[in-house]
Formats: C-alpha cells, sequence, structure tokens
C-alpha cells in the first residue's frame, strides 16, 4: 500500500526487519544536502560513516530520470553484516523520494517483503495551488503541516493563493481584519519547505478577483467598474478587476511585486489575471470597441509579466482568457507559463496544452480537487477531472500539475476532504498512466491517519451522497430571472447550492427519491466511519456529516412539507444550522487564523435567511428525521 504507488515494484523471497529509525548512509560525489535528506520522511537518520541499516547511492551517471530512484530491500543477515537497503538515483531528489516510499513502507510492515522498486515521477512540477484569501488564513502550523503531507506525497510545488492575505506594508486597511501572512512568516516557511523538498511560489492576483481592494475608496480609482456588469450568465455589480487601460494600474501591481517578491527564494511568480470578464463593462469599453478585449487583456497582462520579468523572476498566468483568444498568447511574453485549469470531467486538457504549446509556451495543467462550495467533495467529477488532466497533461508535454483547492463562499469544506482529494491528485501527478487507479487504503493510512484503512473509500462514497442531483439540478445555479441553464450543476454540489437558496425557489429541481438517496448515503457513512482515526480528522468529519445530513434533509423537507408545516420545520432547522456555526467556529481556530471567520460565518445568515427565519432559535429543536 503506496501512494503515490510506484510504477514497477517486484516482488521477491523473504522479509527484512523493519527499523524504527533507519540509518541510511549516503554516498555521492558531490555536495549534497543532507539536512533536507533528513527531513524526508519520519523515522530516517541520514548518517556520513559506514554505520548504517543502508547505502544511497547518487551518481548522475547511472540511467534513472531525474527524480527517480531504485529502492532494493533484501532478506536480513546479520551473520554476514550485510545492509538490506540499497538505492540508487541520479540526483539527490530521486533518493528523497525513496526514503519517503521506505517510511510508507516501514509504517505498515513489521518485517518488510524483500522487493525491488524502480519508480520516477511523470511530471517534474507537482503542486498544490492552496487558497488563503477566500476568508480562511491557515496558521503556521497547519502550513508546516500542509508542507509535510506535500512532501510525504512527493510533491514539489505550493502556491498560496493571494488577493488581500499578504501583510503589505502601506495597505493595512486591506487586510487589517483579515489575519494575513507577514513577510517574515514567507521567508520561515520559504527555507522550511526548502528543506522538505518544496519549492515554496509567490502567488499574487494581479488583474482580476481585486474586489476586496477596489471597493475601498484609497483604491477605487483603479477599477474598471463600480457598476453593473456579466460574469459569464450572472448579474454582478461592484469593483472586480484593476482598468487595464489606467497606468496606475500598473503602478499599484509593481508596488505589491517589489513588497512580495523578495520574500520568496523561489524564481517563479503566479500573476493570476483570470475571469476577467468585467473588462469592457466600465473605463476600458471604448479601447475594447477599437481593439477587442482580447488585445485589450494581453496588453496588461503583457506589461505585468514584465514587470515580474525585470525583477529577474519568471511569471505564470491563469489562461482562461487567453485561450478563448489563442491569437493572444502572441502578445505575451515567451517566459510566461500558461496554466490550464479546469474543474469538470469534460475540461479539455489535451486541446489547452496543444494550443498553448503550438504558440511556443510552456503549459501547466491545473485541476481541482472539487472540494469547494461542496461540504463533502464532489468524488466522480474529481477523479475524472484529476485523471484526464494527468493523461492529457503528459501526452501533450505540459511542464507541471497543479492541483488547486479554492475556498470560494466561506471555505467550508474541512481539512480531511481537502486531503482525501490531495491524494489522489498526488498519485496522478507521478503516475499519470494509472491516474484513477489510486490506492484507497494507502490513502487511508499513509494520509488520513485511518488503521481500518476504510475512510477514503466512505469519504468517496459521501463525496457521491448527491451525484445524481448534481446531474439533474443545473437550474439551483441560475439567476432567479435567467432561462434555465440545463441540467448538470457544475463546480459545487447540489446539497450545499440549496442551502444558499430561498426556500421559496426551485422547489421542484430535483427528484424526491434522489433526494431520500443523499440522505440515506449520508446517514450510512456515519454509522461507518472507523473510531480510530486522530482526534482531530475525527471532529471535522463529525462536522462534515452532520453538515452535509442537515443539508440533504432541508433539501428533502423543503420540497414535501407542506405549507403548514414550514415555520415549525424552519425554527427546527435553524436551530441545527445554529449548533453547525458553533462548531464550524471551534473547527476553524485549530487550523486557521481569527480573520475571516466572521465572513465565514456569513454564510450560516445567509442559510437561516432562506429558511425564513433571520436569527436563531434559542430554545432547542427536536431533530427532524
Amino acid at each position: 500500500m503506496l501512494v503515490p504507488a510506484p510504477r514497477r515494484l517486484a516482488l521477491g523471497v523473504g522479509r527484512c526487519q523493519a527499523r524504527s529509525t533507519w540509518r541510511v548512509r549516503v554516498e555521492s560525489d558531490t555536495p549534497t544536502d543532507t539536512v533536507s535528506l533528513a527531513n524526508s520522511a519520519r523515522n530516517i537518520e541520514i548518517r556520513q560513516h559506514a554505520d548504517a541499516d543502508g547505502v544511497a547511492r547518487i551518481d548522475p551517471t547511472c540511467d534513472i530520470p531525474a527524480g527517480g530512484y531504485r529502492l532494493t530491500i533484501t532478506a536480513s543477515d546479520e551473520k554476514r553484516g550485510t545492509s538490506p537497503l540499497r538505492i540508487l538515483a541520479s540526483d539527490a531528489t530521486g533518493v528523497r523520494h525513496a526514503l519517503q516510499t521506505l517510511a510508507q513502507l516501514t509504517l505498515q510492515y513489521r518485517e518488510i517483503p524483500t522487493l525491488e522498486i524502480e519508480d520516477e515521477p511523470g511530471f517534474p512540477i507537482r503542486a498544490l495551488m492552496f487558497d488563503v484569501s477566500r476568508t480562511r488564513v491557515p496558521t503556521m502550523e497547519h502550513l508546516r503541516e500542509v508542507i509535510n503531507t506535500l512532501a510525504r506525497l512527493k510533491m514539489n510545488h505550493l502556491q498560496l493563493y493571494t488577493e488581500h492575505a499578504f501583510a503589505y506594508a502601506g495597505h493595512e486597511d486591506v487586510w487589517r481584519d483579515a489575519s494575513p501572512i507577514t513577510p517574515d512568516e514567507v521567508r520561515t516557511l520559504d527555507a522550511y519547505a526548502r528543506d522538505h523538498g518544496i519549492t515554496l511560489v509567490a502567488n499574487q492576483n494581479c488583474f482580476g478577483h481585486l474586489a476586496r481592494w477596489l471597493k475601498l475608496p484609497k483604491y477605487a480609482h483603479l477599477a474598471e467598474t463600480q457598476s453593473d456588469w456579466r460574469f459569464l450568465c450572472w448579474p454582478r455589480s461592484g469593483p472586480f478587476s484593476l482598468c487595464p487601460t489606467d497606468p496606475r494600474s500598473l503602478e499599484f501591481v509593481e508596488g505589491l511585486l517589489d513588497q512580495l517578491l523578495p520574500c520568496f527564494s523561489s524564481d517563479l511568480v503566479n500573476i493570476g489575471c483570470d475571469e476577467t470578464y468585467d473588462i469592457e463593462f466600465g473605463r476600458s469599453k471604448d479601447e475594447v470597441t477599437r481593439l477587442g478585449r482580447h488585445v485589450v487583456y494581453a496588453k496588461f497582462v503583457n506589461s505585468v509579466a514584465q514587470a515580474v520579468l525585470d525583477r529577474g523572476r519568471r511569471p505564470m498566468f491563469w489562461a482562461d482568457i487567453a485561450l478563448s483568444r489563442p491569437e493572444a498568447f502572441e502578445m505575451l511574453p515567451k517566459e510566461l507559463i500558461a496554466l490550464a485549469w479546469g474543474y469538470e470531467d469534460d475540461s479539455p486538457f489535451a486541446r489547452w496544452c496543444e494550443t498553448i504549446c503550438s504558440h511556443g509556451r510552456e503549459a501547466w495543467i491545473c485541476p481541482g480537487t472539487s472540494s469547494w462550495r461542496s461540504i463533502a467533495g464532489r468524488t466522480t467529477e474529481r477523479r475524472a477531472n484529476i485523471a484526464n488532466a494527468a493523461r492529457g497533461g503528459v501526452r501533450h508535454g505540459a511542464g507541471g500539475f497543479l492541483v488547486c483547492d479554492w475556498g470560494d463562499t466561506g471555505h467550508h469544506q474541512q481539512w480531511p476532504i481537502t486531503l482525501n482529494a490531495l491524494a489522489q491528485a498526488a498519485h496522478a501527478a507521478w503516475n499519470p498512466e494509472r491516474a484513477d487507479n489510486v490506492d484507497r487504503e494507502a490513502v487511508s493510512m499513509h494520509i488520513l491517519g485511518d488503521k481500518s484503512l476504510r475512510l477514503a473509500d466512505l469519504l468517496d462514497t459521501l463525496g457521491d451522497a448527491d451525484l445524481v442531483l448534481r446531474e439533474t439540478c443545473g437550474d439551483l445555479a441560475r439567476a432567479p430571472s435567467g432561462p434555465s441553464i440545463g441540467t448538470r450543476l457544475r463546480n459545487q454540489s447540489a446539497i450545499f447550492l440549496d442551502l444558499l437558496t430561498p426556500d421559496s425557489m426551485w422547489r421542484d429541481t430535483g427528484a424526491i427519491e434522489h433526494w431520500v438517496h443523499a440522505v440515506e448515503v449520508v446517514r450510512r457513512v456515519a454509522r461507518e466511519v472507523p473510531s480510530e482515526i486522530p482526534t482531530l480528522i475525527s471532529d471535522e468529519l463529525a462536522h462534515t456529516l452532520a453538515f452535509a445530513e442537515f443539508a440533504a434533509e432541508r433539501g428533502l423537507r423543503r420540497r414535501t412539507a407542506s405549507d403548514s408545516d414550514r415555520p415549525t420545520l424552519a425554527a427546527v432547522w435553524t436551530d441545527r444550522l445554529h449548533a453547525l456555526e458553533r462548531e464550524h467556529t471551534r473547527l476553524w481556530h485549530l487550523r486557521s487564523r481569527p480573520g475571516g471567520l466572521t465572513e465565514s460565518c456569513s454564510h450560516f445568515e445567509t442559510m437561516r435567511r432562506n429558511l425564513g427565519l433571520s436569527a436563531p432559535d434559542a430554545t432547542p429543536a427536536t431533530h427532524v428525521p
């Protein structure tokens, strides 16, 4: 049971006694960072002398690809005094990966079967983009835990998505209530990541998604619009993007970069620039009419990318707008890495990679964890999305695999939901030919801390409790006055979105038997959750299950209850929702900073309002079966 699963494993005859601490001697003809190797995995001690349980040889001339390794474990022979462990790699990174595999073998065996593993990564960059701007900013302790997890999963790149959650000097009004990550914390985290084989990369959205800035009087003059516009088919109002035709917008971005970039040792920078749909609805309208929206967009992205290049770094950007008009790539620097993102099973990663590469640019593929706006995730969509991205990317020369974990609508998904998805993504990035065949028992043991080996499967079952509803309830996402948008619900789960829908709307959306099924699946999973799992994960799963059960029940009963029953039901549900909010608040403080919690909890107020009551009932109510 290994995650990610190795490409080739051959079992031998006999067994080797596992060590509580493996003492490994590193042999290399060139200087080697033994500190990083020592941090590679639990129960590993790096030695420079003969007294060791095994030898790790770094030989740049061997036929093993970069980052790959050959791990050989032979039967113990105390009489002959031979070392049972042999590692061969062409670089120190390969040794690190071998040691991570050894740590997983040691966790599951007292006596390890003799074996030989030959393994190497499918993508040179295997990365996580972690949203720290949609209310939830992790504590330093949790960020270190994230890095430790990435190392165990053989991932090597981390981005913390930032809109306003970095403590820029002179911009305190934007981040004062967000508990931001400070420059000193970034430097500390950067060093910690390097010591664990992870590259921490600067990430600052530099065009769109800047409403938190632009709604303040100090920055309002930089906005494209303060009025109405359309985000695809949904009406929006207020600021979102910088005005691309105002020179002060670039000056503003350069000021942010000058503070942010020196905190990172990596030369990569994600400048964002996604979803700028408000361009042409405001101050740039005349220029868009004259040149075209894609030209106005590309000119500003080019200027931001050039600002990064002028500072000795290499930029990357979200490529959704450019992919809609591929000629825009010709107006962008050759060095700019294009991040092709999509979060559904039909996202055309192969075609996107072909388009990007045909314009001479490096492409990365960016699937998602399918955790946000869902409570319990979306298992089927996640599996297909990640596997599709891995296969399409590796076949068409993508340079990196970046899985995204967003926090839209208050970042209500709990960490175990993300962990479960992250494990599949790590496996797919390492072993793309078997991307949809992750070992669920290995995920349970090594990532979720479950000795029963059942938790990952249960979480996958939970994530599909409302699968049929997701396939038939697309109208839950349409604007109140808009036309039907079809049957498929995207980028969110039905039970979560239904909580954000007023009781009077879309009651006929979704067959009753499908809502009944969702309730039954959640309850069945709740009965089967293993008891011997880490306490915090156990508490987070209990909250997830209570939240999912409430959401599914509310969806069912608001479609079946009589009008006379609704006031009583609303009171009962409001009381239960208040209890969920209290637990959400308690758990928040265990992994996240206090800033953003009030905003996250504001979504509970929306849910209460949709029940018909604006405040929680002070009197405990009876559970609604």
